[in-house]
């Protein structure tokens, strides 16, 4: 285990034991704290990490958001967990409860706010900038779910565009700018005076495209890559996701091409799937991710940035690290605060 993981883990440990100790001053029931724990045990320490592990102690308000995308998919009787599937979970014994799981993670964060910091200058900024961007994180898993839903299945809702302003809005805001926001609100006392030198609308203009070029590379591994290079198992496809690839092959797709699309995308059926990405070979979307990278990396934002301000000047450094076709290559955004 990684020396940042581990640091992460034990800084849970105690943020978890002092969320309990609150439940216990509170008299509430035993089988209340037990049922907190698991749903602090389960959700918050499990994954890659990749959001928390490439800042420094940011992260574990940078995955707060997270506890309000949909954690659980019912399947035959079962709710899993997508990011174990090995994991059943009998549905009677989670039901409706699930949902105020999720309000119970969220509302974690905003008293562990006010327990640490009150006090603080930037504290009503702190909570503006983190309720903006719940709000536009909901608005995001909102169009992805009402135009993916797993049942009916309508590829007509599916398009390029809407895929962009799912990514900017369920992924970008949070996993990508909410981390620098946040650094950027910590080193200043406001928010206004981070943003005099444009900090935050700078970070918005580079770091939100690298959040979209993220979810496209790793909805093309979804279905390219392998479970070695992404961690898990590809269901994109049998899941009805609106992906970049679906969205590209509707866009280039023959009329008899479309049909199988329309007939076989979403099904839970291994030969439908397989009909799915024989499209996907039909129409070269492995050269035209290709290209899309490389358009990207050319036309993307400079490497180096630096913007000065009365208090601070902050170097954005994106660095980019991959190896093309075989090797999941890795987008980070290093940050440098200098006082």
């Amino acid at each position: 285990m990684s020396d940042k993981r581990q640091r992460f883990i034990d800084a849970f440990a105690t943020i978890r034991d002092e969320l309990l100790d609150y439940l216990v001053k509170e008299n509430m029931p035993k089988d209340a704290q037990d049922w907190f724990k698991r749903n602090l045990d389960y959700n918050v320490p499990g994954g890659k990490l990749n959001r928390i592990l490439r800042g420094r102690y940011l992260g574990l308000v940078s995955r707060t958001p997270t506890s309000l995308l949909p954690r659980l998919r019912r399947y035959d009787g079962f709710f899993y967990y997508p990011q174990r599937p090995t994991m059943l979970v009998p549905a009677p014994q989670i039901g409706t409860v699930a949902i105020n799981d999720a309000f119970m993670l969220e509302a974690s964060i905003y008293h562990l706010f006010r327990t640490h910091f009150r006090s603080q200058p930037y504290y009503a900024d702190l909570l503006d900038l983190m309720h903006e961007t719940t709000y536009q994180t909901e608005l995001g898993q909102l169009v992805d779910l009402i135009t993916a839903p797993e049942t009916p299945i309508d590829l007509n809702k599916f398009s390029l565009e809407k895929h962009a302003l799912i990514v900017k809005y369920k992924t970008a805001f949070y996993s990508f700018y909410l981390p620098v926001a946040l650094a950027l609100l910590f080193v200043s006392p406001t928010i206004k005076e981070a943003a005099e030198p444009r900090s935050l609308e700078l970070a918005k203009e580079i770091l939100l495209p690298l959040g979209d070029y993220f979810q496209v590379q790793d909805d093309y591994l979804d279905c390219f890559g392998t479970p070695e290079q992404i961690g898990k198992v590809g269901t994109d496809i049998v899941d009805n996701k609106c992906s970049w690839l679906v969205n590209t092959a509707l866009a280039h797709a023959s009329p008899a091409q479309r049909k199988v699309l329309d007939e076989s995308y979403g099904r839970k059926d291994k030969e439908a799937e397989e009909r799915v990405k024989k499209v996907y070979d039909e129409l070269d979307l492995k050269g035209k991710y290709e290209a899309y990278e490389k358009g990207r990396s050319i036309n993307g934002p400079s490497k180096t940035t630096i913007v000065s301000g009365s208090r601070f000047s902050l170097f954005f450094f994106q660095h980019v690290l991959f190896f093309l076709r075989r090797t999941y290559f890795y987008l980070s955004a290093s940050v440098w605060f200098v006082m």
